[in-house]
């Protein structure tokens, strides 16, 4: 994880707002002016006061009490006003900000997502997003709410006296600066902890849940339940840790907003005692200073809230800003599929060198095994085919030009691969089987899995092909769900099929089927076949042998 400082975390969400900076602006203002009235209707008390004691005021005492109206009034009108853009700001930025991590996310995968960890992603995308909402919502505009509101009153009560202007300077800086500055130090590195752990704590229960029956089988519910509330415990500790650090931010400005307000009346009170200010230089100085530390107040009740903001802010933007493995090709002319090859392939994770000098032809209306025993490399050319990861050495072409140099839609276009895991998402199959064609007619998903040799048991099913299947297809076999995966691919009807092990669930019978309908597909189509099953390997017209990463 990239470990930005605050101030680089606030001004690139900052710069998020820019598509809604009228709407910013506006809350500013409002906000403002609000707060501009709140303090007045304080300040015209003292203005009222002295106009019973006979003394000169602006106004006169039933022009002030109208004001005071009015100001009442518009500080209701206004700060709902406010509050209503800001949160519309917030939520608007949260849903595009979610969007921008959903592009990113797309962007990563599959090479940049291949064992990250899935809950502390869904942890990121749901609370760290949602917890944004503090710093669009109840940060931006009060910050800017609190420097104007300051330099006005600093004006207003220095037109008494510049030293009564100096000491309203002090307190707001001590009070919305000093304060929130000191607390954020204070605590440290707690927000970024406690992001981290309920990332993990997400992981664990998420990990826990799949693996239920695991877990149930071998006896192992209660270390698991020990280990969660042992989890929990530790995420628990560190939230009241926070809270309490935020407890003492509180009482801490309470105490220093009283120590002003006393400063003020004594300073006030002194400058009258030597002929410096009037009375009104005593009365409205002082009410105008103990009237107008609400925008301040948010300011240094930011200070223990900011770093569990900024810590979210910091694992949404690692997504943000992860640079992908493989970047999206666009803008080049369409190719048309005629075949394809890899030539002296080399590859490696990391330091694990994977691939070295792999050649293949796969040329069309051929079927090209491969087999190697696990680990050899097998799936990974399959996924250099599909550009999922750069080539480090040699070439992978389709048609003659390198994977690198076409378009990604039309390298996806020509190409259909399965995996050796299918996944199945929490819908009916009729939707699980369009992903692979959005606008694919009934007639033809069934074509498909016919050829997938799914279709009969498909019409067992209580709905049919609108039958929901669970959670990662976990309603349905092994089998089942890898048929479903040939189906897709059928369904696609891409010139090019990269099948990694898709017989390695099935019997005998059905391997059969699926095997004939490869053979018919074929005619007008290269494929290359992954499997261990000799059987598999019967149909295909040349096969390749991996051995340690070299092909034979």
């Amino acid at each position: 994880m990239k470990r930005r400082s605050g101030f680089t975390v606030m001004s690139r969400l900052i710069g998020l707002v820019k598509p809604l900076t009228g709407y910013m602006i506006l809350a500013i203002t409002m906000g403002l002016i609000g707060h501009l009235c709140a303090s007045f209707i304080t300040i015209f008390g003292g203005y009222a006061v002295l106009n019973v004691l006979g003394m000169e005021t602006p106004l006169g005492l039933a022009a002030m009490f109208a004001g005071v109206a009015v100001f009442a009034l518009l500080r209701a009108v206004l700060r709902y006003g406010e509050q209503a853009c800001n949160h519309f700001i917030a939520f608007k930025l949260l849903a595009l900000i979610r969007d921008k991590v959903f592009q990113s996310l797309r962007r990563l995968c599959p090479a940049k997502l291949e064992g990250k960890d899935k809950g502390d992603l869904i942890s990121v995308i749901t609370s760290d997003i949602e917890l944004l909402e503090v710093f669009y919502a109840h940060t931006i505009s009060p910050v800017a709410i609190a420097t104007l509101f300051c330099v006005i009153l600093c004006l207003f009560i220095g037109r008494y006296h510049v030293g009564l202007g100096l000491l309203a300077l002090a307190a707001y800086l001590v009070v919305g600066v000093a304060v929130p500055l000191a607390t954020s130090k204070l605590s440290g590195e707690d927000g970024m902890r406690f992001r981290t752990k309920s990332g993990d704590l997400s992981s664990f229960v998420l990990d826990s849940l799949r693996g239920l029956p695991e877990t149930q089988q071998y006896g192992q519910g209660e270390k698991r339940l020990a280990q969660m509330n042992d989890r929990t415990d530790a995420l628990a500790k560190d939230e009241e840790r926070m809270k309490r650090t935020s407890g003492r931010n509180v009482a801490c400005t309470n105490t220093i907003i009283l120590l002003f307000d006393l400063a003020m009346l004594f300073a006030c009170a002194l400058l009258y005692r030597r002929g410096a200010v009037g009375f009104d230089g005593v009365l409205v100085p002082t009410v105008a200073l103990m009237s107008s530390f609400g925008p301040v107040v948010a300011l240094a009740n930011l200070g223990s809230t900011l770093q569990n903001t900024f810590a979210a802010g910091n694992r949404v933007l690692d997504i943000l800003e992860e640079t992908p493995a493989v970047e999206e090709v666009s803008g080049r002319v369409d190719t048309a599929f005629t075949g394809a090859a890899a030539e002296n392939v080399g590859f490696a994770y990391g330091e694990e060198t994977i691939l070295d000098g792999v050649s293949v032809e796969i040329p069309q209306n051929k079927i090209v095994g491969i087999v190697g025993r696990s680990g050899s490399g097998k799936s990974t050319l399959l996924k250099l085919f599909m550009r999922f990861w750069e080539v480090q050495t040699g070439r992978v072409s389709l048609s003659g030009r390198a994977v690198g140099d076409i378009n990604t839609k039309n390298l996806r276009d020509m190409e259909s691969f399965v995996t050796q895991q299918t996944h199945l998402f929490h819908d009916s199959i009729r939707n699980n089987l369009r992903i692979a064609k959005l606008d694919a007619t009934d007639e033809e998903i069934v074509a498909a899995c016919k050829k997938a040799s799914v279709h009969d048991f498909i019409l067992t099913l209580p709905q049919g092909y609108d039958t929901p299947v669970g959670e990662l297809g976990d309603t349905l076999s092994g089998g089942e769900r890898q048929r479903l995966g040939l189906a897709r691919a059928f369904l696609h009807d891409a010139p090019f099929l990269l099948l990694d092990e898709p017989t390695s669930n099935l019997d005998s019978l059905n391997e059969a089927v699926i095997l004939r309908s490869l053979r018919e597909e074929c005619r007008d189509k290269a494929v290359v076949l992954v499997s261990h099953r000799a059987s598999t390997m019967r149909i295909a017209d040349k096969v390749y042998s991996v051995e340690h990463g070299r092909m034979s």
